[in-house]
């Protein structure tokens, strides 16, 4: 369950990389896999940000007018964008030895929750969204 008032993806990505991190002592390939979904992450987030600002830039010179729910929109995404980088470099940023400390205050997140957790969020990405359109065509 993720509780209201946070970033409900942010969420789901600090369970996964507690889950990762917790089990690294039996398979050493999660390192890997933390680091790997860190960075990824973390180029998604970049990424968003820069279609919003072109996609904003394009309205703008093609209408030549600004709109303000459109420039809200973006600045939205601006701010969570800049949260879920602050999130991911605080993570990268963390001792190893500071994870148990982390641990303690968050809710254990078994195999199949972090199965679970990987579908959701890869269900998120474009390729995954636009998937039916690749099929169709």
């Amino acid at each position: 369950q993720v509780s209201g008032g946070e970033d409900e993806i942010q969420q789901l990505q600090k369970a996964l990389l507690d889950y990762l991190d917790e089990n690294t002592e039996t398979d050493a390939s999660l390192v890997f896999s933390r680091k790997f979904y860190i960075a990824q992450w973390f180029r998604d987030t970049t990424m968003e940000t820069e279609k919003a600002i072109k996609s904003q830039k394009d309205e703008d010179s093609s209408e030549g007018t600004h709109h303000a729910k459109d420039v809200e929109t973006t600045g939205q995404i601006m701010h969570r964008a800049e949260s879920r980088k602050k999130f991911l470099r605080s993570i990268i940023k963390t001792a190893p030895s500071q994870f148990s400390i982390l641990k303690m205050n968050s809710d254990t997140v078994d195999y199949e929750d972090a199965c679970l957790i990987v579908r959701y969020l890869a269900s998120m990405r474009p390729f995954a969204q636009s998937f039916d359109i690749y099929l169709t065509q």
